[in-house]
């Protein structure tokens, strides 16, 4: 099965295979049911292709859903004159051919008799099961619409809540498109518009973050044929023009098979040709087209390992155009894509681009999620699972853009919201993924900010989010986020407050600019008020030259320190408000004073880089500390705006028994405040109480010893 078919209409199919004749199957489909001992005519392609993916398969259960699906539609015409059965075979067989497990088809063969004809979802539970019940309903909630402006985004948005949990249910809508796509020559050309702009504009974006690429690039043909005819056209002159000619891939494919040969690594070598969008393309990049333009070569190997061992082949025998390097091996992308990609100079000089994969990969490059088999199961086989009592399960092949999209679907307030948020969230083509403190990931669109992850965590909690802590820093909420930070969101304790309009500046996910606009739009007066992305930085104090704009009436009278000389008159810097059992240095003032500060005081750094001596200082009575009096810190509290909250940072304060010297409160920004305090202990050993007593107050979510920048003097 080749992904890159020249031709639009041309089904999904192993080489070697028939065409499928619908008209024909229509015939066989009329005659009805036939004796339980074989499989009907009609779906013997289905169950060709069905054994070629799983050869022990049991297709009981196929040719029960066909004898139902047949009965129960009998009578009912397609637009183009075709019984309508060949519809759900057309879909089936698509499946099929993707390597969709037995439950799958099932439900695929069945699609449409729960909403067009008298079948019930009991009767099909009770014939089938209730997996394909469940499948069954999944696609029998996206009710028949005509395809207008207002009706098509509804469509999809009841797509996407019914694909919620179980992602077979997207692949048999998508597949139930592509047929209909092939057939779409019978409606009139305003209408087959109507369906191929929808189609590029979600189910193609669908098709590509799913991983079905066979699907995506016929889809792709086919509405590229439609809403682009004269291109299409000229495209398709274009490839018949070229072949006839010689292939220049066909010499560096038989040159790499030598190559690979000779290393000793056992790999398929072929030649792609790319479909007519894809031709386009590239033509459109590079305007004159190479004949190497029209395909790739494909490397088919058995093992990882030996994927890179033909990179090394080629790059090392082969000049490599190192620009087109990429390992999405390694590195996968978002839809489970995974394969090497590079670019060789061949022996006469043509460029030939070159992919390289397992045959693993190569099929789950093709079928995406579908190849994945059944999700519920260990080896893909068919499971009839009962449905959990709420309702819910959780879908180990969903990616996780698919659970952001089912989030932010149901805080979409109209269907034109909708759409613009979810053509704009299928624009995005790259994810990383964030660490949060409590051990849980976060999966975010590239350029997702810290807005987006606070309301991917907490929806809409977020809109009280006053800031973030990356990688252990406190960071903007405009902080753009990388693949592998650790990120922690800071709530208020205010609940009325609320997003700046700002942030859908820094805001790249559908559901946080969703809610963000929700809330402005429930709080107009909001938008006029003035708001930070953060708190300034702390502004410094006035200095004098030694870097002590505290305590400076401290010098020559505290006994606690002990300095060389002895009897020099001492002063604990304000700057860093020193108290035991701090490791201390002292450095000579004017006057003969000894100011004593931390060793990590930012001060002895600059003094000692100006060649300022240091002085020797120590505590006295440094094994007994309860009993010294009269230390002066200077400590700095981060916390949320709220109510009383000075009130009670003052009272935890006066209860440890520390007097305030002097206070400063910064003005708030986006609900955060800091307070810097320089307070009197009575007892050096109180200070780790001191600190934690105002950490317990609330709304207080840091409290650290203050670091001010010293002069030097």
């Amino acid at each position: 099965m080749s992904a890159e078919a020249t031709d639009p209409g041309a089904p999904l199919r192993k080489r070697g295979r028939s065409r499928m004749d619908l008209r024909r199957l229509g015939r066989v489909a009329l005659l009805g049911p036939v004796s339980r001992d074989r499989l009907p005519d009609a779906i013997g392609h289905v169950a060709e292709a069905h054994r070629a993916h799983y050869p022990d398969a049991d297709l009981t259960i196929l040719r029960e859903a066909y004898v139902l699906a047949e009965s129960s539609h009998r009578g009912q015409m397609r637009k183009s004159g075709e019984p309508y059965i060949t519809h759900p075979l057309a879909v089936t067989l698509i499946l099929a051919e993707l390597g969709a497990e037995t439950t799958t088809l099932t439900a695929s063969l069945l699609h449409d008799t729960v909403e067009d004809t008298e079948v019930t979802l009991d009767q099909v539970r009770e014939e089938f099961g209730d997996e394909v019940c469940y499948l069954v309903d999944g696609v029998t909630k996206l009710e028949k619409v005509d395809y207008g402006a207002a009706a098509e985004p509804e469509t999809f948005r009841k797509m996407l809540v019914a694909t919620g949990n179980d992602v077979r249910v997207m692949s048999i809508k998508l597949a139930d498109r592509l047929h209909n796509m092939r057939t779409l020559g019978v409606m009139r050309p305003e209408k087959q518009a109507r369906i191929a702009k929808v189609t590029r504009d979600v189910l193609i974006p669908l098709a590509e973050r799913l991983g079905v690429q066979a699907l995506k690039t016929e889809l792709e043909d086919l509405v590229f044929a439609i809403l682009h005819p004269e291109e299409y056209a000229r495209t398709q002159t274009l490839l018949s023009a070229w072949s006839g000619a010689q292939d220049p891939l066909t010499g560096i494919a038989d040159a790499v098979t030598s190559t690979l040969r000779e290393a000793g690594i056992s790999a398929a070598v072929r030649i792609r040709p790319r479909h007519v969008v894809s031709v386009h393309r590239v033509r459109a990049k590079r305007g004159e087209m190479r004949g190497t333009d029209f395909g790739r070569l494909l490397v088919l190997v058995g093992e990882d390992a030996d994927c890179y061992a033909v990179l090394g082949e080629l790059h090392t025998c082969f000049t490599p155009v190192i620009s087109e390097f990429k390992d999405f091996i390694a590195a996968p992308k978002f839809n489970l894509y995974q394969s090497l990609h590079t670019a060789v100079v061949g022996p006469e000089g043509a460029v030939a681009e070159v992919l390289i994969r397992t045959h693993r990969m190569h099929k789950v490059a093709e079928a995406g999620v579908v190849a994945l088999g059944n999700p519920y199961t260990q080896d893909g086989t068919t499971a009839h699972q009962a449905e959990p009592a709420d309702g819910e399960r959780a879908d180990p092949t969903r990616p996780g853009w698919l659970s952001r999209l089912l989030d932010w679907q149901e805080a979409a307030t109209d269907s034109d919201t909708f759409w613009a948020t979810l053509r704009a969230d299928l624009a995005q083509d790259r994810e990383v993924t964030v660490f949060r403190t409590d051990g849980g990931t976060l999966g975010l669109p590239a350029g997702a900010s810290c807005v987006d992850a606070a309301y991917a965590q907490y929806g809409d909690e977020a809109h009280g989010c006053i800031g973030a802590r990356v990688n252990g820093r406190l960071a903007t909420l405009s902080t753009v986020l990388n693949d592998g930070d650790t990120v922690q969101l800071l709530l208020a304790q205010d609940t009325s407050s609320g997003p700046s309009p700002e942030w859908l500046d820094h805001a790249r996910t559908p559901g946080a600019r969703i809610a963000i606009t929700t809330w402005l739009d429930a709080h107009p007066d909001a938008a006029q008020v003035p708001h930070r992305s953060r708190p300034d930085a702390p502004r410094p104090q006035p200095q004098p030259a030694d870097g002590t704009p505290y305590g400076r009436g401290r010098a020559g009278r505290d006994p606690s320190v002990a300095v060389e000389p002895p009897g020099a008159p001492v002063r604990l810097a304000g700057c860093c408000t020193p108290v035991p059992p701090d490791a201390i240095v002292g450095f000579t003032v004017r006057g003969g004073a000894v100011t004593v500060h931390r060793e990590e005081c930012p001060a002895v750094a600059r003094m000692r880089e100006i060649g300022r001596a240091a002085v020797e200082a120590r505590w006295n009575d440094s094994d007994d500390w309860s009993g010294t009096a009269d230390y002066r810190v200077t400590l700095v509290a981060e916390s949320f705006g709220r109510p009383r909250l000075l009130a009670d940072l003052t009272e935890a304060i006066a209860t440890a028994d520390a007097a305030i010297v002097s206070a400063t409160v910064e003005p708030p920004s986006e609900q955060r405040v800091r307070h810097t305090y320089t307070l009197q202990l009575p007892d050096a050993a109180g200070l780790p109480g001191l600190m934690r007593a105002m950490r317990d107050v609330p709304g207080v979510y840091d409290v650290s010893r203050a670091q001010q920048p010293a002069a030097t003097g």
